[in-house]
């Protein structure tokens, strides 16, 4: 039976209209929660991201008592809508309102790019655990902006750089058009080598692939590489079976993922993906983050959810660290970049950037014993990589 989320958070009761899940009453009269606005898609056809990441961090938060450190705490949970205008709004409100001590979450780039400056400038720090655009990693690096989950090119260099390793000559890609979608391309093309037989983007809210399947056709190349988050992957991969391609290798990111598999089934099975976590990765942290999500919510969890888990782990550390004062903004920070919690993932750190330096993987779909579809890890393709802009970033102080 899924829970509900007033119960993942403790039993209290959600504030009307605000979406406020936190710590009993006698608690927060004895010490002022930590408040946490939780920024997620829950509505449209990409809520399924949106939905891994919020029950990912509700889930961090219960297995730490719905505490940061020695503070009780408090999550608001944000619909953005996947409209930066609606966000914007949304967290000034969390902000200004609700007196948010941190904004996190995030599934897209757009609707990063729209709330970093309204967050930072309040010097609030802001937790990204799925958007990781170039323009923040590099010149435009923030000291109150941190990440959980990547940069937005490292992770589709990954399935460049095997695609290069399986001697692909020929590569067909396709992306959305927009922020992630354009890093994701410079992403592939920074460690293939071979030939790009033709880039082709569309719409954020494209669902007929007929026409580009034609030209993927009609090229025969080695193989595709595509980043299609969503609704768009789902479309994708049913229509790229159907259309009778699956004879050329599927290369994707955030394409084939928990989040997109139970719509997808058989038909993706076999496909590629690459990121930085798995299901099946093991260890301590992630077996007892799998068992618990999977028993919470009865499906299984994507990198959606396991980075937002990590950023609830990530805050209780720095909250820790800093004797649950959040006045010193210096102290805060470089408690954050400590990150001194395990991670789901194993290997974890911040760059200079706040990025994270981490392991990435190559993935496969297969199904398991009890019929579910799952990515789980092929090989390690990059061990203890920092992200391309990591050079470019000169730290300013607060």
């Amino acid at each position: 039976m899924r829970m509900d989320r007033r119960t993942l958070i403790g039993g209290a009761a959600a504030a009307a209209g605000a979406g406020i899940l936190g710590a009993p009453r006698v608690a927060r009269a004895q010490q002022a929660p930590v408040r946490i606005g939780l920024v997620a898609v829950l509505t449209g056809p990409q809520a399924a991201l949106g939905t891994h990441l919020r029950d990912g961090f509700l889930l961090g938060m219960r297995h730490l008592e719905n505490r940061l450190g020695n503070r009780p705490a408090e999550v608001i949970v944000i619909d953005d809508e996947l409209r930066p205008d609606v966000a914007v709004t949304k967290v000034r409100a969390a902000l200004e309102r609700d007196r948010c001590d941190f904004i996190v979450g995030v599934v897209f780039s757009n609707i990063l790019q729209a709330i970093m400056r309204p967050v930072t400038e309040t010097n609030t720090f802001l937790i990204s655990t799925n958007a990781g655009p170039s323009t923040f990693a590099g010149r435009g690096c923030n000291p109150f902006f941190f990440t959980t989950s990547y940069n937005n090119d490292q992770v589709h260099s990954v399935m460049g750089q095997a695609a290069q390793d399986e001697g692909y000559r020929r590569v067909f890609l396709m992306t959305p058009n927009y922020q992630a979608g354009r890093d994701a391309m410079a992403g592939f093309k920074s460690r293939f080598r071979g030939e790009v037989v033709d880039e082709v983007y569309v719409p954020l809210t494209h669902l007929d692939f007929s026409a580009e399947l034609a030209r993927i056709a009609a090229a025969r190349p080695d193989a595709l590489f595509t980043f299609m988050p969503g609704g768009l992957g789902v479309n994708l991969v049913r229509q790229y079976r159907q259309a009778g391609l699956a004879s050329i290798p599927f290369l994707s990111t955030f394409t084939v993922d928990e989040a997109t598999l139970p719509a997808q089934g058989e038909a993706a099975e076999g496909f590629f993906s690459a990121a930085p976590w798995a299901p099946n990765m093991d260890n301590e942290a992630n077996r007892r983050f799998v068992r618990d999500f999977e028993a919470t919510y009865n499906y299984v969890p994507a990198s959606y959810a396991a980075q937002a888990y990590d950023a609830a782990m990530l805050l209780h550390s720095a909250v820790s660290r800093v004797g649950g004062n959040l006045g010193d903004k210096n102290a805060l920070r470089e408690a954050i970049r400590a990150a001194d919690f395990r991670s789901v993932r194993g290997s974890f750190r911040f760059g200079t950037n706040h990025y994270p330096v981490q392991d990435h993987w190559l993935l496969k779909v297969v199904r398991r014993p009890d019929g579910r579809f799952q990515t789980e890890t092929v090989r390690k393709v990059l061990e203890n990589d920092v992200d391309p802009y990591a050079a470019e970033c000169r730290m300013r102080s607060a």
